[in-house]
């Protein structure tokens, strides 16, 4: 593999998570000399968001709501219409793909971007790129922009009312950063100073979350804003974003996103998160880099977490169809999964998801500790 330097990307031009946030909102936009915004929105998040949000007495704001998707359709669709309004910026207030459909629309404008994430389910809110599907939510590509947020509010009482599968899913995402990470940087032998601060970052949202997210889960079960929970948010939107911004393609995918990838083309997948993908793609990963140990040290953590760990938790059949399908699309070129440095083969990957089906028959009841057994 051969080496790139990596262009740094540090982040959004100002960041705050803290209780009461959204209090500074309009007097951000007034110093960026911003009078009328576009604000595209989830229905739930702006049901969530709404008692925390300003007035808006000094800001004209026209609202959009998405249609569930980061897609080029949506994109075009939300930039007409902040082009329609005269928007001097585009505002996206909710989960991953609301945050990404605001940064590309933003970005075909030439425009700002200010990002209020409600989950804290991925790093979208920190990262300066979109992740876009087709109109039947497959995935097509990720799409890098030169231009970061200019504002990032987080509020994190209303991530502490969200629903929990996300904040799981969040947990699971980040996490991917340190395996991915490392299995990339590991190409690099003596990694430049960006990549080992990046390296670093992943091995701290490694350590933060196996320590945390377990509390962090039990206080949002309850609606209740914790230390932990506070750490867990902020791990997951600051930290994991800062791992690509510092280390660019040494920090950003392996084979646990390749894995995610291939699973979008399953119609059965379609009402799993993003995370839980992940989370099933970062076993696979370790068992292709020959990491048995870590996956019996992982378990424990994934079955408290109720974290996808066989086909059936992912609402797939244990056949050889499905398996050589996913590993064919997991290996489609272009693949993240080529960029590990070493040749994994079609074979290679059906034997890794046998062997994670095996030991999970081995060491657990059937469904215990999945998603699916809720």
């Amino acid at each position: 593999m051969s080496f790139e330097a990596p262009t740094v990307h540090p982040g959004p031009g100002t960041y705050q998570c803290a209780t009461g946030v959204f209090n500074r909102l309009e007097n951000d936009l007034k110093d960026y000399q911003y009078s009328r915004v576009l604000l595209v929105h989830g229905e739930e998040s702006l049901k969530a968001a709404k008692a925390y949000l300003p007035d808006f007495n000094e800001t004209e704001v026209s609202w959009i709501q998405y249609r569930g998707i980061c897609s080029d359709s949506e994109t075009e669709r939300v930039a007409e219409a902040a082009q329609q309004a005269g928007s001097q910026a585009v505002i996206g207030l909710g989960g991953g793909s609301v945050l990404d459909l605001a940064k590309a629309a933003a970005s075909r404008l030439a425009q700002d971007a200010i990002l209020l994430p409600t989950l804290a389910s991925t790093c979208a809110a920190w990262t300066g790129l979109s992740v876009i599907y087709d109109d039947e939510h497959r995935f097509t590509r990720f799409d890098v922009y030169n231009r970061p947020a200019r504002l990032v509010l987080v509020e994190p009482r209303i991530i502490a009312t969200a629903p929990i599968d996300y904040l799981r899913a969040g947990i699971a995402d980040t996490l991917a950063k340190w395996y991915e990470a490392r299995a990339l940087a590991e190409t690099l032998g003596d990694p430049p100073v960006p990549v080992a601060l990046a390296l670093s970052t992943a091995r701290y949202c490694q350590t933060a979350l196996l320590e945390h997210a377990e509390e962090a889960v039990r206080s949002a079960e309850k609606g209740e804003l914790s230390p932990a929970l506070q750490k867990v948010i902020e791990t997951n939107i600051l930290a994991g974003g800062l791992v690509g911004s510092l280390g660019e393609k040494y920090g950003r995918v392996a084979a646990a996103h390749s894995v995610h990838n291939a699973l979008t083309q399953f119609e059965e997948t379609r009402t799993l998160l993003h995370g839980e993908k992940v989370a099933y793609g970062i076993l696979v990963q370790l068992v292709l880099e020959r990491r048995k140990e870590e996956i019996r040290q992982l378990r424990p953590f994934y079955q408290a977490l109720r974290l996808p760990s066989t086909l059936e938790d992912l609402d797939l059949r244990n056949t050889p169809e499905v398996k050589e399908d996913l590993a064919n699309w997991t290996l489609k070129p272009g693949e993240s999964i080529h960029q590990m440095g070493k040749s994994v083969t079609e074979t290679d990957l059906v034997r890794a998801i046998d062997e994670l089906e095996a030991e999970r028959a081995v060491n657990h009841p059937r469904g215990q500790g999945s998603r699916l057994s809720d």
